[in-house]
């Protein structure tokens, strides 16, 4: 079962879009922060905004993978490049929107990531982490090529994995119980999208280890 059954194509696709755009605008952003050229920003955009939905695709055999076979998702990572190349200071200023954004696109990837992977073959357990790994991906490699510790390991930075296995999660209950729906599945993305937003406002972050009694300081 995808969401392909539950949306037109064209809808489908301007979602992606949108999260892909979201997505890519906190890659150029992190690779102006970190002083990169424009060379430098279009990599970070490109690998933030598809290398979830990549790695995915290459681990349950749907190749060549969308992001090669849809010029559109190639490109709107370029347009965000383009847009914080010439805008940043101004998209620096709305960075709670785009924060509002980006969770709207974690939510609606890790529903997305599951349902494509569970219709691709795999068990639940494959799929939710693959819808997961769908949501998170892009941002771990973005931290990564960026050489900083990334984001989701991070003990001080508020909830980001936690909300999108919640609602790859759902998904895969929605299956095991034959209850996918549109109504289900819109429900599950936006049950990540508030957890998300949540974890933000408040400052909700997962416990270290118990009694850690190390004194070193946390970089």
């Amino acid at each position: 079962m995808q969401l392909q059954q539950f949306f037109s194509p064209s809808v489908q696709h301007t979602l992606d879009v949108v999260g892909i755009f979201v997505f890519a605008i906190s890659g150029a952003l992190l690779a102006v922060r970190k002083n990169f050229d424009v060379f430098g920003m279009a990599v970070l955009a490109e690998v933030t905004a598809l290398g979830g939905g990549l790695f995915r695709d290459l681990v349950i055999g749907a190749v060549p993978p969308a992001a090669f076979t849809d010029l559109g998702y190639f490109v709107t990572p370029l347009l965000a490049t383009l847009v914080v190349f010439f805008l940043h200071p101004h998209v620096e200023r709305i960075q709670a929107a785009v924060l509002v954004f980006d969770a709207a696109g974690l939510g609606l990837f890790c529903v997305t990531g599951t349902t494509k992977a569970y219709g691709y073959g795999l068990g639940l357990t494959a799929s939710a982490t693959l819808g997961l790994a769908t949501a998170v991906g892009g941002g771990v490699l973005r931290d990564v090529l960026a050489n900083e510790v990334p984001s989701l390991l991070r003990w001080d930075r508020d909830l980001y994995a936690v909300p999108a296995i919640v609602g790859a999660s759902m998904v895969v209950l929605c299956i095991r119980y034959d209850a996918l729906t549109p109504f289900t599945s819109g429900l599950a993305v936006v049950t990540a999208f508030v957890l998300r937003l949540l974890a933000m406002r408040f400052h909700w972050r997962a416990p270290r280890a118990w009694n850690r009694r190390s004194t070193v300081t946390e970089e």
